[in-house]
């Protein structure tokens, strides 16, 4: 087993810095369907800087380089290859300023054996670079497949499964055949999401949409149809990523209100294919 976890768990990872300012924050929401119609109140809010607000979710971006050091770490030998985002837990100190200069600090938080793969949580605290108050943090499962099997932790159970009755509300988010293309300027250019040769060889027939883009789409869904748009009412937000959208499908998010939280699965319209599991937003 490449991965040496006595070594890996606690380790840190390189500081890193991040600043955006109101540009940034519209071509994350524009890379996640915001915008639709153009004339709509609401939607001018996440895409016009007259009034601009900043969804939760674009809170993945700042720390996005300090993730991608976690190959670097001692201990943590294992093919990328073998790699898949699992899951994205992110909490919330307050609503996110339309611009901002940071510091990300992370660390190799746990390492869970799930026998024929292992899971490596990521957490990266972003802070305020001038005040030092922390921001958000983000916790990232990484599933790496072929790692397990050391007789380690196998993690916590599962949660946040959707209640055995019909959803209170159900939401329809269409998706652009170019949506990947767009969002990637955010900041994950991996070409999986916009080279057809290269999604071949991941065993997709074309390229897929970023499982955070489908993230931030199912959060605008919520925030517009349960929080009456209002970005500052959600305090977490935790998802598995249970398949993928193609660019151009619809994404049809369920949600059940559970008082302080409001628990969500979604799926393609044109497959039923699941894309979010065991994913609940608390309220701040």
């Amino acid at each position: 087993m490449p991965i040496d976890v006595d070594a890996a768990l606690g380790a840190t990872l390189p500081r890193t810095e991040f600043s955006w300012d109101q540009d940034r924050v519209i071509l994350y929401h524009l890379g996640i369907g915001a915008g639709d119609p153009p004339t709509d109140p609401g939607e001018l809010e996440y895409c016009y800087e007259a009034n601009l607000k900043v969804l939760p979710t674009f809170a993945t971006i700042p720390p996005f380089a300090s993730m991608i050091n976690v190959g670097g770490v001692e201990g943590m030998d294992f093919n990328l290859a073998m790699l898949l985002h699992g899951e994205q837990d992110l909490t919330l100190a307050g609503p996110i300023p339309v611009g901002a200069s940071v510091v990300n600090e992370a660390r190799i938080a746990a390492i869970y054996d799930k026998r024929k793969a292992a899971v490596v949580v990521v957490e990266v605290v972003t802070r305020d670079a001038s005040s030092g108050d922390e921001l958000f943090t983000n916790r990232a499962s990484l599933f790496i497949r072929g790692e397990g099997g050391w007789g380690g932790d196998p993690g916590p159970p599962s949660e946040d499964r959707a209640p055995d009755r019909e959803p209170d509300a159900v939401f329809s988010s269409p998706t652009l055949p170019q949506q990947a293309l767009l969002y990637r300027l955010s900041g994950d250019k991996n070409p999986l999401h916009a080279d057809p040769a290269f999604a071949a060889l991941g065993g997709f027939d074309r390229p897929i949409l970023h499982g955070l883009c489908t993230y931030g789409v199912v959060c605008k869904a919520v925030v517009d149809g349960i929080f009456e748009g209002d970005v500052s009412a959600v305090g977490r937000y935790r998802a598995r990523f249970a398949g993928v959208v193609y660019p151009g499908e619809t994404i049809v998010t369920r949600v059940w209100d559970e008082g302080e939280r409001v628990v969500v699965e979604a799926r393609t319209e044109e497959r039923g294919s699941p894309v979010l599991a065991n994913a609940a937003l608390w309220k701040a």
